[in-house]
């Protein structure tokens, strides 16, 4: 099973959708594939240019990782010089902050991750898990 071009674009929209509704700030969604390459990315009006890059690096070391960025910030608190050397092995794309989360199939199986960038890290968080829900994933 893989993450579909159709599921990818539902996730932004939901995500998006799910961001006006709250009322925050512009934002950008981007959804990788379980290898770490773009399906769908979208950039709100408003929201700055280096957007779509944090949502990207959030999603990309959700995926590298198989975890959700909130514990990936954590543990990059908790192991600095790890998580910086993850950085620069990953040469720019690893962001380890609150986020993103992973997209799964009922399975469990890994198919991808979302990330966000806009609002809080709770808030990008938030949009994100609405976004997988939408499209019928799970992100546990």
């Amino acid at each position: 099973m893989s993450l579909t071009l159709e599921q990818s674009n539902r996730i932004v929209a939901a995500a998006l959708e799910r961001s006006n509704e709250a009322g925050y700030k512009p934002m950008a969604v981007v959804v990788l594939d379980d290898a770490g390459h773009l399906k769908s990315a979208q950039r709100q009006d408003g929201a700055s240019m280096f957007r779509v890059d944090i949502a990207a690096g959030k999603a990309w070391a959700s995926v590298a990782m198989g975890a959700h960025s909130r514990l990936l910030t954590q543990r990059a608190k908790d192991m600095p010089a790890f998580f910086g050397a993850l950085a620069s092995t990953g040469q720019g794309k690893f962001v380890p902050q609150t986020g993103a989360v992973l997209i799964k199939h009922a399975d469990g199986s890994i198919l991808g991750a979302v990330g966000a960038s806009g609002g809080t890290g709770d808030e990008d968080e938030e949009i994100c898990i609405a976004g997988v829900a939408a499209a019928g994933l799970k992100t546990d």
